[in-house]
């Protein structure tokens, strides 16, 4: 079983997402560490990018915060390997594949599995192009995420068929960010994964609320969070970490409850 797999292995996953660099990379460290006392299962690690086209204002605004603040993909490799001296809890990176492809793809995907990086998500890569970069993380195991859109339906087993670690259930069409309510039949999605293949499959886009936490992992495998994580960054800065350890630790208990 690997760390991908043994985040779902007790009970329904809870999966904060944060912008690496905002409001620091320091802050970003301890982030990790709160997170991770306050019960999060995985968690996703944002690297910033200029054009960040699957984000809503939220998540843009700590990419242009984080980038103006230094945040340079070699910065985050050192502080994943600080992290990884004091804690083994499963991260993904979430980046663009222009990040990727600027660094070099195979470096960055063989210097992510050598700091003990579990997987990768790349929104803006369609199946049809991710033979390029599947290789290369199989190669230096690595799990390249594959997400499925309410738009997906026919390609969803398509997709599943080829899905590593987790599944990245997009709950609504459109970008990133807080939504009052998501209405898009997840169930149904979920069911076309699983006739496929037997892996996890974890919702996101839109979750805010303890109460959509557990609507969405109850039909799911788990729920992922970032615009709401990356607002409470954004308002508190530098003090953001009490409040943000305290936010993820309401979210897992209402996801223990699905």
């Amino acid at each position: 079983m690997n760390k991908i797999q043994r985040a779902f292995s007790h009970g329904k996953a809870f999966i904060p997402f944060i912008t690496c660099g905002d409001p620091s990379l320091d802050v970003t460290e301890q982030l990790v560490y709160a997170m991770e006392e306050a019960g999060a299962d995985l968690i996703e690690l944002g690297i910033p990018f200029s054009d960040p086209t699957a984000e809503g204002p939220v998540i843009q605004e700590a990419n242009i915060r984080a980038l103006s603040g230094g945040a340079t993909t070699d910065r985050i490799f050192d502080m994943v390997k600080r992290i990884r001296q004091n804690s083994q809890i499963p991260m993904v990176f979430m980046t663009y594949a222009n990040v990727v492809f600027s660094y070099g793809a195979e470096r960055f995907i063989q210097s992510a599995s050598e700091l003990g990086m579990d997987g990768l998500i790349l929104p803006d890569v369609p199946l049809e192009e991710k033979g390029e970069f599947e290789e290369i993380c199989r190669k230096y195991d690595i799990s390249l995420i594959s997400m499925i859109a309410p738009t997906s339906q026919e390609r969803i087993s398509q997709i599943a068929a080829q899905a590593e670690g987790f599944v990245y259930c997009v709950s609504s069409l459109g970008v990133t960010g807080v939504r009052s309510e998501i209405t898009t039949d997840i169930a149904s999605m979920i069911q076309l994964v699983k006739q496929t293949k037997d892996i996890p499959c974890a919702v996101g886009f839109g979750i805010s609320s303890p109460e959509q936490a557990r609507q969405m992992a109850a039909c799911s495998d788990g729920a992922i969070v970032g615009s709401a994580i990356v607002r409470i960054c954004g308002q508190h800065g530098e003090d953001c970490v009490p409040y943000v350890k305290e936010y993820v630790k309401r979210m897992k208990d209402a996801v223990r409850l699905a």
